[in-house]
């Protein structure tokens, strides 16, 4: 739950916004993957699962209709890791998009 001020809002005195669990902090890395073979929100949840597994992992934004895997971590991965969830979900990692 994002944290309000006493506005009402989420936002803080000095303009920024708050963000739930999950969100990116600084110093956060965000990497882009192509993951062939999803068709569905299941194929989402089921990637999403495997890679949240990754240790430094913060979250994991699947989308199936482009097959883009957008993942934000404490620090840079091993591709091999990511390739390694993904293909124990299932599909396959065509790569960094």
């Amino acid at each position: 739950m994002t944290s309000q001020t006493s506005s009402g809002s989420c936002c803080t005195p000095d303009g920024s916004c708050g963000t739930a669990a999950g969100g990116t902090t600084q110093g956060d890395t965000t990497t882009v993957y192509k993951v062939t073979g999803m068709t569905c929100s299941h194929c989402e949840g089921a990637i999403s699962q495997e890679i949240s597994a990754i240790a430094g992992v913060r979250d994991v934004k699947a989308v199936a209709a482009t097959g883009l895997v957008t993942v934000t971590s404490t620090g840079p991965l091993d591709d091999e890791a990511v390739r390694a969830a993904v293909d124990e979900a299932g599909y396959e990692l065509a790569g960094r998009a």
